[in-house]
């Protein structure tokens, strides 16, 4: 992971806000709050939350979902000048997803201690060898919406 302060972080904040507001919409949906936007060039080319109940596909979290949509509006099968911004750390079915679209940075919110890539693949880098990935950025607003989105339903 890149040290934070290497960072341009406004970017990255602003950027992950279009994210949250994703998981906002998952959020209102009863989905798991988890939302992507996948920007190139500064603007937004894909975006996506989950909808795996909505969709009755296990596969439909919000990285596959903007990742899908990305090299459909693109016509492309790799995205190697795209940034994926997503709210929680990817799980390793998204993190194989990520690796196979050859993005250029992974940008996440919070940790995901129980299904997050790393708990999957300890120290063992799961992302293409030229993907830079950041996690921490606006973790607290992306955590508290997990956090309320659960205790909401026990």
């Amino acid at each position: 992971m890149e040290n934070r302060s290497e960072l341009n972080m406004d970017n990255d904040e602003v950027w992950m806000t279009h994210a949250l507001r994703q998981a906002e919409e998952a959020f209102d949906q009863g989905e798991v709050p988890v939302g992507a936007v996948l920007v190139i060039n500064h603007k937004i080319v894909a975006k996506g939350h989950n909808q795996v109940e909505q969709l009755k596909d296990p596969t439909a979290h919000a990285e596959v979902l903007a990742i899908t949509s990305a090299c459909s509006y693109l016509g492309a099968k790799y995205l190697p000048n795209a940034t994926l911004f997503v709210t929680v750390e990817p799980c390793h079915m998204c993190a194989g997803a990520l690796y196979w679209s050859k993005l250029n940075r992974v940008v996440y919110g919070t940790a995901d201690v129980k299904n997050g890539y790393r708990n999957f693949c300890g120290t063992n880098n799961p992302f293409h060898p030229k993907t830079a990935v950041i996690g921490g950025i606006l973790a607290d607003e992306c955590a508290k919406l997990m956090k309320d989105f659960f205790k909401a339903r026990r």
